[in-house]
Order: C-alpha cells, then structure tokens, then sequence
C-alpha cells in the first residue's frame, strides 16, 4: 500500500460499488466532470472510484449522497465494502483517511516511498517480488500504483513530509537508468510548496526511525492515524499515545534529515554521478 511491493487486490464489492454510484449520477444527468467539481473531487478521482479501483472516503460517499439524492444507497453500499474479507482491515481504513487527508507524513528506510516511485522502479520491486506474481498481477500493481500518486496531483492544498533514508537512493535498484528516472521523478514531485523531502543522511549513525518505516496523517477534523509496515502485514495505529510517540520521532527525524534545499542539492548530485 505505501511503499511497499504490494498493493490491494480488487474486488468484486468496490466495481460493484462504482456501478451503483455510475448509474445514479447518471440518472441525476450529471458528467463525471460536473459531479466531481460539485462534490470537490477531481474527475480522475471520481472515474477511479466508479471503475472499483479506489475505495470511497466517508465525505465522498456523503457529498455524492447529497448531489444525488440516493436515498442512502451509497451509503449502504460503502458500509458493505468495510466488511468485505477481501480487503485488508489496515488498508481499509487507511485508504478512506488518506483520499481526504490534510497533512501525510512518511519516513521510508527501505525503499522509494510509493507516491514518489516510477512506473519501472515499480516495476523492478514487483518482478523481484517471493514468490513471484503473475504478469496480470504485476500489472494490476502497477495500475494501482499509479493511481494511487494521483494523490499528490489532486489534492495541492495537503501537506507532504517525505524523510528518506540515504541508502534507498544510492541503492541501484533496477539500474543506473532506472535510478536516474526515480531521482528526477522526486525531485519534480516534491518540488511544489506543499510537499516536502528530506534525505537522512548515512552520515547519521542513530537516529529515531531505526526501527522501521512511519507514516502519519491528519483527517480534515484534526485527528491523526498511524500506519506501520511489516513484511507481511500492516498496522493501523489510532491509539493517542502511540501516535503521540510516533510524532515525537518524525519531529526528530527532521531536524536530524538534511533541509529540504540540501536534500535537493545531494539528489542532484547523485543524480550526477550515475
């Protein structure tokens, strides 16, 4: 889900879930253009739920109930996707809070955080994946993937902190080439004001995030969630004093990373030198 190798498969209940909203909208004469700007969404957005690739945010659901009027059958349908096996319970809650997250928090120290991957850096993690997926699963990964970086284009007005560990960039994985796309593609995504990078640099012999990667977000009422990463399972944190700790090791974690203008600085000079 983050940047890890996998992502949720799809199911039957999510396509089933953009079919109902597809025919409402339809029937209330709307264009996926004038119901997205309405509700506040983008079209990609919107298209992404309706085609069952992305999961439906409660204010979503809502805003979509209101402009169509559907007598709570949106809302009756999203509540039968939350109890769908197929979906993993951490993925579940932490794709609803992070469509409509305000601020996104990630320290990566294994690999190139998702949002910032390209599609052949992807690509190199899912091929080399144990045991190994199948063509048509590795393409499906990749899709949502894809998808899912739409998060940084749709929403300019959240805020992004990415802390990256030095390794993960002069690791050659997939090749020089492939490195060399993957540097660009962070520094033009991290690029606009509301996203920041950091590399922490090897120089830092100790530091709070050695026991593995952090992520963080703030939901639009002020209220923040954690999620942490294994290797076959993820952990959704709600719990205020584990979150509080997490915050207290991301709020060292930078002033310990490089500032932003550094980071961009090493990044180039790497690039350089591939």
């Amino acid at each position: 889900m983050s940047s890890s190798t996998t992502e949720p498969e799809p199911s039957d209940g999510l396509k089933a879930f953009g079919a109902v909203l597809k025919s409402f909208r339809k029937h209330a004469s709307y264009t996926q253009e004038s119901l997205a700007s309405e509700i506040g969404y983008s079209t990609h957005f919107l298209a992404s739920v309706e085609q069952g690739r992305r999961l439906p945010p409660q204010r979503f659901v809502d805003q979509c109930e209101a402009s169509l009027d559907a007598f709570g059958t949106l809302r009756v349908a999203a509540n039968q996707l939350a109890r769908q096996p197929g979906i993993a319970s951490w993925f579940r809650h932490w794709a609803h809070l992070e469509q409509d997250a305000v601020s996104l928090y990630t320290f990566e120290s294994r690999l190139v955080p998702g949002l910032l991957q390209t599609e052949a850096y992807a690509r190199t993690l899912f091929e080399e994946r144990e045991p190994p997926l199948t063509d048509e699963q590795i393409e499906h990964q990749l899709t949502a993937r894809a998808e899912r970086q739409q998060l940084l284009l749709d929403r300019p007005n959240s805020t992004y902190s990415f802390i990256v560990e030095e390794h993960v960039v002069t690791r050659p994985t997939g090749g020089a080439a492939v490195m060399r796309e993957v540097i660009d593609r962070m520094l033009e995504r991290t690029s606009p004001r509301n996203v920041k990078l950091q590399i922490m640099p090897q120089s830092r012999g100790v530091h709070p995030g050695l026991d593995g990667p952090i992520q963080l977000l703030e939901t639009p009422d002020n209220r923040w969630y954690g999620y942490l990463e294994g290797q076959e399972n993820g952990q959704f944190v709600s719990d205020p004093k584990v979150i509080s700790t997490l915050h207290r090791r991301y709020a060292k974690l930078r002033t310990q990373a490089l500032t932003p203008e550094d980071s961009v600085g090493l990044l180039e000079r790497l690039r350089g030198a591939l």
